[in-house]
């Protein structure tokens, strides 16, 4: 009887093989080759499975995915609050082996001091493109997405990120990203509102594939996919707007209760390696967080416009803002998705 109970306990409990690996990451991230070269390399079979927001992720760790994956790939802001609501693993001194080919600038980083949890995984900014043959005026304000003009009106997609879409928001009116002040709150809100009238869809997956397919005129959009869009024949334009735009560091972190920990530690250590950050890059379009990748990058990403920001134009990093100035954030976001 004893062995019965045993064996139904062992069936109902999900088995984690010593080779496998779990990773939760964008889409359109990494590309295929580079997870065949680590299963080539370590024997390790990677599963990957993919979201389209910090806050999807989020959402998807507290509704019980936490310890079903080992490793995620937040960005900045989200890292700094997974790790005050406890859903990391502290990477211990000495268990990474290439910790040293972090660059020094993202190193000690305020999201992440130290790197407690986390490794650079790359870098970018959030912005918009517009279709030139649709609109060939100015495009240098947030307010070609939040006042469009006439030519893209009804045309334009919008990321499916509070993030971005709330701190592009509070930028482009010049307000604080984590203000309390009932009167700046309103007219974020009021602003978004009116601005949704022109907006054709929310979508961050797709972002890149309407401007190609010309769904939409104008789309708000990460410099990678709007480089990629480009490259796959659409006539878009990325700017960098005059009141400013985001810059964000997407993170691997260790997950709490990884089934694989050492695995995971395995593959953070892969990411370290020069020639594999730059692979990234290559497939990403966006900039590498480790030193020595120069050699493997490819020229036509590192000289393109949309990694090239104009002199003097300012990003600004997405703000973590405490629990209670979040809730009013979140109340402005759900109105707005209704």
């Amino acid at each position: 009887m004893k062995r019965l109970v045993a064996l139904a306990a062992l069936i109902a409990t999900p088995a984690f093989a010593e080779g496998e690996l779990k990773l939760y990451n964008w889409f359109e991230y990494i590309p295929q080759e580079l997870l065949d070269k680590f299963e080539a390399e370590t024997g390790i079979d990677v599963t990957m499975d993919t979201y389209d927001s910090n806050e999807a992720l989020l959402a998807a760790l507290k509704a019980g995915k936490l310890g079903q994956y080992d490793l995620a790939v937040p960005g900045d802001y989200m890292v700094r609050i997974m790790a005050d609501e406890g859903l990391l693993d502290t990477i211990a001194e000495g268990e990474l082996a290439n910790r040293g080919n972090i660059d020094p600038q993202w190193l000690d980083v305020p999201f992440d001091p130290g790197r407690r949890h986390s490794i650079p995984y790359q870098w970018g900014s959030t912005a918009f493109a517009v279709n030139r043959d649709v609109y060939q005026g100015d495009i240098s304000t947030l307010g070609i997405i939040f006042d469009p003009p006439e030519e893209l009106r009804g045309r334009i997609n919008v990321l499916d990120s509070q993030g971005e879409v709330l701190t592009l928001g509070s930028i482009y009116l010049g307000i604080p990203q984590c203000t309390q002040d009932r009167a700046q709150l309103k007219a974020l809100s009021d602003m978004l509102m009116a601005a949704k009238a022109h907006w054709a869809s929310f979508g961050s997956d797709i972002a890149k594939d309407v401007l190609v397919s010309g769904d939409a005129a104008a789309g708000m959009i990460y410099n990678g996919f709007a480089a990629k869009a480009r490259a796959e024949g659409a006539n878009v334009e990325y700017a960098f707007p005059r009141e400013g735009y985001v810059v964000w560091m997407d993170n691997v972190v260790l997950l709490k209760d990884a089934p694989n920990r050492a695995n995971a530690l395995k593959f953070m250590d892969f990411l370290l390696e020069p020639e594999n950050a730059a692979a990234v890059t290559n497939y990403a379009a966006y900039a590498p967080g480790v030193l020595g990748t120069e050699p493997f990058l490819d020229p036509a990403i590192t000289e393109a416009p949309e990694n090239n920001p104009p002199e003097g134009q300012k990003g600004f990093f997405i703000e973590a803002c405490d629990e209670a100035t979040q809730r009013l954030y979140d109340a402005i976001w759900t109105n707005l998705k209704k």
